[in-house]
Formats: structure tokens, C-alpha cells, sequence
């Protein structure tokens, strides 16, 4: 099947993973490991879900300087272009931030998906129809989207996303997001039943995101801004190297 070339996806694989410690660790994190025993590790699972709706050559890869050679050896097939290394860990949203830049700079009608490295989905066929919703609603709107997870059970290791009830419809909007609650907090979201736990995926236009970023961190987006020439280019490392941290 022909894939649509303005769809973009930003893997997020920096992360130390120390949850899983003494497995996971800084040098080999839990992205990199097979933790089910299904033959690929999290990233490759990942890269390879995302690759049933993104253009192989579209996904992104964000990663800490220090795991360069790790994603080059679980993703031999990507391209240089596709490997953006972060100097220095400064959570998510710079790394989305230049993530967004970069893929604006090259396309400005792209659409992307967010996603972290370490994620096992059971049914990537759903997966992808959700994600294809998402997809043409953000072509449709300036909007920035998200995918819900329908609770099991009380869990107070995810955040969770509380819709509006008024909407019928699969795309909800958003009232507030709730960082990792109690038990009785989770019991009683679960008992409302209009709260979702957060995957982390996010979904949006490079324009929404961008002008978001203009609206609610003025001050990253203008530091990013004075290195837009940098950006796809070779001076790149260069400009982040001197101001990402």
C-alpha cells in the first residue's frame, strides 16, 4: 500500500528507563532490550509498528547522543537524516519542539505522530485504524490530538485523560489530564467512565504544534527560532550542541 508522504512519525528513545533497573540501565536501556521475548527489542517493535502508517523514511528517531551506535545497530536502515541526537536530556517537550521544526523545514503540510520507544501493543491493526482517525482529523483541524487507553483496572502507574462527555463520537475533547493518582482516585475515575489512561502518543499538524509552542513557551520557541537556518543542515550539531542544554 502507498503511504501518504506528508504523514511523520518522532520516536522517542532517550530515556534511561531506571523503573526497570537493574535491567534496564543508563549504558542499555529498556527501549533496547527484548523484554517480552519476541525477538525484537521495544524500539524495533515500535519502528516497525509505526511503519505500517508513516513512510519508513519518515520515522525519526530522537535519542540521546550516548545511544547513537545502539540505534544504528537495532535500525540499520535508517538514514542519517533520520537519527536526531539530543546533547542533553531535557525531557519531551524540546525534543518535540525540534522534532517539529525539522519535519516543518522539510515539509510544511506534514502531519506526525508522537510516540515513545517503549511500548507493547497487542493489536497493531487497531493501533493503525486509530491512528489513521487521527490522522484525518488533524487534516481537517487545527488540533492537537491524543490516544486514549481503556482502563482494565484501577492502575496508579499511568496518567489519565478525562473527556468531555458531551461528544458521541471517538474523538473526544480533552478536560484535563491527572498525573499518576492514588487507588481510591483511580477507583472513582473508572467509576465516572469517561477517563482514558495516557499513552504518551500524540498526534498533531507541524503548524498546530509550532503555533502552540509560540502561544505556551514563548521563550523555548524563540531560542529554537535563531537556529532555524541550522536546522537540516550540517551546522546543526553545532547550534544544539551550543544551545539545546
Amino acid at each position: 500500500m502507498k503511504k501518504n508522504l506528508n504523514y511523520y512519525a518522532v520516536l522517542m528513545a532517550g530515556g534511561v528507563g531506571s523503573r526497570f533497573w537493574p535491567v534496564s540501565k543508563a549504558t542499555y536501556p529498556k527501549q533496547f532490550h527484548d523484554m517480552l521475548g519476541t525477538g525484537k527489542s521495544l524500539l524495533q517493535s515500535t519502528f516497525q509498528r509505526l511503519e505500517n502508517s508513516v513512510p519508513a523514511e519518515n520515522i525519526f528517531i530522537l535519542t540521546n547522543a550516548n545511544y547513537q551506535d545502539l540505534v544504528k545497530e537495532q535500525l540499520p536502515k535508517i538514514s542519517e537524516r533520520q537519527l536526531v541526537l539530543e546533547p542533553a536530556m531535557r525531557n519531551t517537550a524540546p525534543c518535540i519542539l525540534l522534532a517539529s521544526l525539522k519535519i516543518y523545514k522539510e515539509n510544511p503540510n506534514a502531519l506526525m505522530v508522537v510516540a515513545p520507544s517503549d511500548h507493547w501493543i497487542e493489536d497493531e491493526e487497531v493501533f493503525a485504524n486509530n491512528l489513521q482517525t487521527t490522522f484525518d482529523a488533524c487534516q481537517r483541524q487545527k488540533i492537537l490530538m491524543t490516544l486514549g487507553i481503556q482502563p482494565s483496572f484501577p492502575n496508579t502507574g499511568y496518567g489519565y485523560i478525562k473527556a468531555q462527555e458531551i461528544a458521541k463520537t471517538p474523538i473526544k475533547p480533552v478536560e484535563q489530564f491527572t498525573e499518576k493518582p492514588d487507588y481510591p482516585t483511580a477507583k472513582k475515575f473508572l467509576s465516572e467512565g469517561n477517563y482514558t489512561w495516557n499513552a504518551g502518543i500524540f498526534i498533531w499538524s507541524t503548524k498546530a504544534i509550532l503555533e502552540a509552542f509560540e502561544e505556551h513557551q514563548p521563550k523555548m520557541k524563540a531560542l529554537f527560532d535563531t537556529g532555524i537556518e541550522a536546522l537540516n543542515t550540517s551546522n546543526e550539531v553545532e547550534f544544539l550542541k551550543n544551545e539545546y542544554s
